[in-house]
């Protein structure tokens, strides 16, 4: 059930980014009076489709295979190899019949929907949900140094105050992709009252993709071991912890924050320990069972959320950074696997892959939130310069445009192929890549 949540997730939004990107290519070829023979989400292979209607010159319709759509565009050699029509004269309606310049313009007009998109999705996020964040100023206690912290050389209790320089308002900018795609990035810390630099060495974003934790690996927020909540029916609940409750000790060691008091509660797995805790202003002891999996079964109290409503005209101009910013660290992500910092087998997912991002449960707010990102990062695929994407016809039109005149027909169906092979040996790889992280855990 949890896998089909996920599919039916992955598959409506690939359906409403499909749909966008190919109504781009389609508005702007009908502006131009060019024909549209085809306008299909999702492929369909072999001839087999869910269901299709003809309206006008166009047939609509729904492919089988979820792995994207077209519009067949008249006069235009694409992935439908239609040899027969390009040996016929051309017709005033058809698309190599049109200028350059117009051209240009339809192969483009797909992306800049799909952007158009993405600042649409973020800006409506940000004016109906706001932002909430934690301010830097309510970590009190600093950080917990996990593996990737301590191996850059931070420490259980730094207060990081600064990156780059620039003083940390929200805590979460702290685990932004800019520590792990920039490079030479240093971070400012408070150790024993005194400002250290810590700089973030330049494999750190190979690190952080070796690991499937990612940068959950990297830093926490410190906690004292107060109780913000009690699971109803667990141990905790059963012993009588409250909220508000302040554990001192464990079995007569003394903790004062969470790090601490995790490794000893492992220590008792399925085993019962002595809390001493402050309640009121006195001190007790209670009792309470630790279960199989190192939990008692309640929530230490975080550090106070503060929360950023947006008008509807701020809310484009918020949408709009936020939309860039996904775009941005898209293709720096893609530098980095590029140059080798980070393997293309930790970076790169497919349809598995990001099908598992969505979750098993149907949240709107992650739903849209992805779907966003995809937009622009779909935007970003299509047009780079690979022949039988949109950024290849674009190339092919500019050296068109250079030339002053057409590009042979034998040319172009060439190119076609060999950026039709390319994709599907993507395909293939990022599918296997998928399916092996799956098998593997």
């Amino acid at each position: 059930m949890d896998g089909l949540i996920m599919a039916a997730q992955l598959i409506t939004a690939l359906s409403i980014l499909v749909l966008v990107h190919e109504w781009g290519h389609f508005i702007a070829a009908r502006i131009f009076g060019i024909k549209i023979e085809k306008f299909f989400i999702f492929f369909d292979a072999g001839g087999f489709k869910l269901f299709s209607f003809k309206r006008g010159d166009t047939e609509y319709g729904m492919g089988w295979l979820p792995l994207g759509g077209y519009v067949k565009i008249s006069g235009m050699i694409d992935e439908s190899f239609d040899k027969e029509q390009m040996k016929k004269p051309p017709e005033p309606w058809e698309f190599r019949s049109k200028p350059a310049w117009q051209r240009l313009i339809v192969m483009v007009a797909g992306v800049f929907m799909n952007v158009i998109l993405g600042i649409l999705v973020f800006a409506m996020l940000m004016f109906f949900n706001g932002k909430s964040y934690i301010p830097n100023s309510e970590v009190k206690h600093g950080i917990v140094a996990l593996d990737l912290g301590q191996e850059i050389g931070l420490q259980t209790g730094d207060k990081i105050v600064a990156v780059n320089g620039e003083e940390v308002e929200r805590f979460g900018d702290i685990l932004s992709s800019d520590i792990v795609l920039s490079d030479n990035s240093v971070l400012t810390v408070v150790r024993n009252g005194e400002y250290i630099d810590i700089p973030i060495p330049e494999n750190f974003a190979k690190r952080v993709a070796e690991r499937e934790e990612g940068l959950s690996n990297f830093i926490s927020i410190r906690v004292p071991v107060k109780i913000d909540s009690v699971l109803p029916g667990s141990n905790a609940e059963l012993a009588g912890m409250l909220k508000g409750d302040s554990i001192t000790a464990i079995n007569d060691q003394p903790v004062t924050f969470m790090d601490e008091f995790r490794p000893l509660v492992d220590e008792h797995k399925g085993q019962e320990v002595q809390l001493s805790y402050f309640r009121d202003g006195r001190q007790d002891v209670l009792t309470a069972r630790v279960d199989t999996a190192s939990l008692i079964g309640f929530a230490a109290q975080m550090p106070g959320v503060a929360f950023e409503k947006f008008g509807f005209f701020q809310s484009f101009s918020v949408g709009a950074k936020t939309a860039v910013a996904a775009l941005w660290d898209t293709m720096r992500g893609l530098g980095k696997v590029i140059s080798g910092d980070i393997p293309a087998n930790k970076a790169v997912q497919g349809p598995i892959g990001i099908a598992t991002q969505f979750g098993a449960h149907w949240d709107w707010l992650r739903f849209w939130t992805l779907t966003g990102i995809l937009s622009m990062v779909l935007a970003f695929m299509n047009i780079l310069p690979i022949p039988a994407l949109d950024g290849g016809h674009v190339i092919l039109l500019f050296a068109e445009m250079i030339r002053g005149k057409a590009l042979s027909q034998k040319f172009m169906e060439v190119t076609q192929v060999i950026g039709v092979v390319i994709i599907l040996i993507l395909m293939v790889l990022i599918f296997s890549n998928d399916i092996f992280r799956l098998v593997s855990g």
